[in-house]
């Protein structure tokens, strides 16, 4: 019985999925490992003779697969595969990162879709336009107070005019920010009772109006 199981599971076909996995895809699987990008990306990496420009345009349906055929297939094409990964944010920081030949201004456009990303960018990338990732950062509250804490060239009255909108941000903006003027975080303070008895234990009132 085992005998039979062991050699009914050598004769019943394998998967493109399974091939993949496990070193056994041949030139004549890749028409099915380009029906998904994920395949497509592993079957150009892993097949010696693949159609390196077929599978990229499978591959490049998907932004995570677009990322990694960048990095890591010989002559893949940077630019198509940016195209791909920059619409979504975080691909589009990590293509600029980590991608020799990356369009920085391409991929800045893509990570500035979320403020999250715009506040990486601006801090890690070398080159990044720190006004334009300021705009996408000071929709938030929390991503301004950390853009002029830890970004040189951080513009600090948009940073404040934006952390401003939240007491709680606008106290520690206040605080720990060289350069925030006291007075008008204070303004946004004082419309919270709890925010402002907390502000006035740090900061004479004689000085806040």
């Amino acid at each position: 019985m085992l005998s039979k199981i062991k050699q009914d599971a050598i004769n019943t076909p394998k998967t493109i999925g399974y091939k993949l996995d496990n070193n056994l895809a041949t030139l004549a699987d890749e028409d099915e490992a380009c029906a998904k990008p994920l395949w497509a990306y592993n079957f150009a990496k892993n097949v010696p003779g693949a159609d390196i420009e077929k599978c990229q345009e499978a591959a490049c349906k998907n932004h995570y697969s677009a990322y990694y055929f960048a990095i890591f297939i010989p002559g893949a094409d940077i630019e198509k595969c940016q195209e791909t990964a920059c619409k979504d944010p975080y691909y589009a920081y990590l293509f600029a990162r980590y991608v020799p030949g990356a369009d920085m201004k391409k991929c800045q456009e893509g990570a500035c879709k979320d403020p999250y990303w715009a506040y990486y960018f601006a801090r890690f990338i070398p080159g990044a336009n720190i006004g334009k990732c300021q705009e996408a950062v000071c929709k938030d509250p929390y991503w301004a107070y950390n853009f002029a804490k830890n970004v040189p060239g951080a513009d600090i009255g948009k940073c404040q005019e934006a952390a401003c909108k939240d007491p709680y941000w606008a106290y520690l903006f206040a605080k720990y920010i060289p350069g925030a003027n006291i007075c008008e975080c204070y303004k946004s303070v004082r419309k919270d009772s709890y925010w402002d008895r907390i502000f006035l234990t740090h900061f004479q009132k004689e000085k806040l109006v």
